[in-house]
C-alpha cells in the first residue's frame, strides 16, 4: 500500500517555491504525435572546437543538431562551467545568406545564425530554431547541465546522445531522472555581532534584486511573488546599505548584517526582509557590522533607515556558533537516505556550497529539484541534518509556502 503522508514541517525554506534553484528538470520523454515529437530531456555536456567556418578558435556545445527540415520550439535552462552564449541556427537558403550572421561547415548548407549574450553561466532562455548549442570565444572547452522541454517538428536523426527512432512505438519512452543531483551554489558573507556568516541566496519575491544578485554571483536567483504574504513572525531583518563604505555587499557596499542566527532558535529565519540603511549627507561613513551598531548610528542621527517590501531567501550556512551538518557519505544514488545532512561540501577558499538536490515533481508534473536548509519542527530538522528554525511554523497555512507530499 501507498501512504501519503502531508509534511506539516517546513522544509526546505527553498521549497516555499517549488524549484528555486536552478538545477534543471531532468526526465527524459519523448511522445510521438506523427511529425510532431515532445521533447524533454536533461544532459551533461562538454564543449569541442567549433567546427563552424571562421569560429576554428571558439568552443561549441551542440544540443540540438541541425537536420534539414527540422525545426525546434521550447525553453532551456542551464548551469555551466564558465558565463556563456546561446546560439541558435535559422536554416535559410543559400540565396538569403549575404548580409546577416550565418554558420556552415562545409559552404554548402548554410545557417542563420543568432547569438544571444546573457554573459551568465546559468539560466533559461525561449527558443525556436534549426539547431541549438552553447558557445564560447575562448579556446579551452567547458561543460555544462542543460534541461530541454519542447517540441520538434520534422524527422530529426540525433538529440545529444538521445536516439529518436522514426517508427511508431507502442508506448511512450518514459525515463526517471535521477533522484538526487548535487547543486553547487554561490556563498555569501555578512555579519552577526561583529562575526561572520556565510549564506546563500536562493530567490526572492522582487524582481530588481532578483536580476541584482543573479549578476553578480553568476548563479539564477528564482523569482517567486508567494514570498511577498510571508509573515513578519516568520522574518528575520537583513540590513544591506546602498551606500557608505565600499565592500562586497549587495549593492557594492559593506557586508550585509542579520539581525539573527540559527544559534537565536526563536528568532532566526531564512526569509529575511530586506532595510536599507543609506549614511546622511555630512557623515563619515564607516563599518558597521552589528545591528547595535546600527540602531545607535540611527539613533544619533547619522544614518537613515528604509524598510522595504523586499524578502530574500538567505540559508546562512556558517556562523558564529555553528555550521549546517557537511554529510559524511558523499556518494549520491538514487536510494539513499534523506537524513544525515543535506550539505556534501562547504568551500570557503571557492566561496561555494555544494547541497543534494532531490528530485520532485511540481503542481505541473514536470521535474524539479529542491534543496533542504531548515525544518520545523526539531525531530525533522535533526533527522534530515538540517537547522532547526521554529519560526518557519508560522507559514504553515501561509500562502508563502507551499505542500510538500512524500509517499511511502
Amino acid at each position: 500500500m501507498i501512504l501519503l503522508n502531508k509534511i506539516i514541517a517546513i522544509v526546505a525554506i527553498s521549497v516555499v517555491v517549488a524549484g528555486i534553484i536552478s538545477i534543471p528538470a531532468i526526465t527524459e520523454q519523448f511522445v510521438d504525435a506523427g511529425s510532431r515529437k515532445k521533447i524533454h530531456f536533461t544532459q551533461t555536456i562538454t564543449s569541442s572546437q567549433d567546427p563552424g567556418q571562421g569560429h576554428e578558435s571558439h568552443q561549441l556545445a551542440l544540443i540540438l543538431s541541425p537536420n534539414t527540415g527540422t525545426l525546434y520550439d521550447g525553453s532551456i535552462t542551464y548551469t555551466a562551467s564558465e558565463p556563456i552564449q546561446i546560439v541558435v541556427l535559422h536554416e535559410i537558403p543559400n540565396t538569403q545568406a549575404i548580409g546577416q550572421p550565418t554558420w556552415t561547415v562545409d559552404s554548402e548548407t548554410i545557417y542563420g545564425l543568432s547569438l544571444v549574450k546573457p554573459g551568465i553561466s546559468a539560466g533559461s532562455f525561449e527558443f525556436t530554431g534549426a539547431a541549438l548549442a552553447l558557445h564560447t570565444t575562448n579556446t579551452e572547452p567547458f561543460s555544462a547541465t542543460v534541461s530541454v522541454d519542447g517540441w520538434i517538428r520534422g524527422q530529426p536523426t540525433e538529440v545529444i546522445m538521445q536516439k529518436i527512432e522514426a517508427e511508431k512505438e507502442a508506448e511512450p519512452t518514459l525515463l526517471l531522472s535521477r533522484a538526487n543531483v548535487p547543486a553547487t551554489i554561490p556563498l555569501h558573507i555578512g555579519t552577526f555581532d561583529g562575526e561572520p556568516v556565510y549564506y546563500i541566496i536562493t530567490d526572492s519575491n522582487d524582481e530588481t534584486h532578483v536580476d541584482l544578485i543573479t549578476e553578480q554571483q553568476e548563479w539564477k536567483v528564482e523569482l517567486a511573488p508567494p514570498l511577498s504574504n510571508t509573515p513578519k513572525e516568520a522574518l528575520q531583518t537583513v540590513y544591506m546599505f546602498t551606500d557608505g563604505v565600499d565592500g562586497d555587499g549587495i549593492h557594492g557596499y559593506q557586508d550585509e548584517v542579520f539581525s539573527s542566527t540559527p544559534a537565536q532558535t526563536d528568532e532566526y529565519s531564512a526569509l529575511a526582509s530586506v532595510t536599507n540603511i543609506s549614511w546622511k549627507i555630512g557623515q563619515v561613513p564607516e563599518v558597521l557590522n552589528s545591528t547595535q551598531a546600527i540602531i545607535g548610528a540611527e539613533q544619533t542621527g547619522r544614518i537613515t533607515f528604509e524598510d522595504t517590501e523586499v524578502v530574500i531567501n538567505m540559508p546562512q550556512i556558517i556562523w558564529p556558533e555553528g555550521q549546517m551538518t557537511v554529510k559524511d557519505n558523499k556518494t549520491l544514488t538514487d536510494d539513499m537516505p534523506y537524513g544525515g545532512g543535506q550539505v556534501l561540501d562547504i568551500n570557503k577558499d571557492n566561496m561555494t556550497a555544494t547541497f543534494i538536490a532531490h528530485r520532485g515533481w511540481g503542481p505541473d508534473g514536470k521535474t524539479i529539484y529542491y534543496i533542504v536548509t531548515d525544518a520545523t519542527p526539531l525531530g525533522p530538522a535533526e533527522m534530515m541534518g538540517v537547522t532547526d528554525a521554529p519560526t518557519s511554523a508560522n507559514l504553515i497555512a501561509n500562502a508563502a509556502a507551499v505542500d510538500l507530499f512524500q509517499f511511502q
